[in-house]
């Protein structure tokens, strides 16, 4: 599979997180059967052509950690989108147990 195709499976899996939740790169690597592409993943949201529609804000580091090159105004923009969706924070990370989108 080529990259386009890659992005496209990734931006999909992200558009179905639900608001209030959130997913680590690791999963959404790990759902397109890449489990070892975090960085990839990461990659491909850094590129993210539809803002509006893939929210690629609801992604975050496997410890609840906010990405410092968040591609959209930064770690700070990250947070304000997150906070205005009712995700809580300790210790300025998510609260991965409350937020963390469960998987079957």
């Amino acid at each position: 599979m080529n990259n386009l195709g890659m992005f496209n499976q990734i931006y999909e899996v992200v558009k179905s997180i639900p608001k209030g939740c959130v997913m680590s790169y690791g999963t959404v690597a790990s759902i397109i059967g890449r489990p070892r592409s975090s960085r990839f993943v990461g990659f491909a949201l850094h590129q993210n052509p539809k803002q509006q529609e893939i929210p690629c804000h609801r992604v975050v580091f496997k410890d609840g950690s906010l990405s410092p090159a968040f591609a959209f105004g930064g770690i700070n923009a990250q947070k304000d989108l997150l906070t205005a969706e009712g995700i809580t924070f300790a210790d300025g990370k998510v609260n991965m147990k409350k937020h963390a989108v469960k998987l079957n």
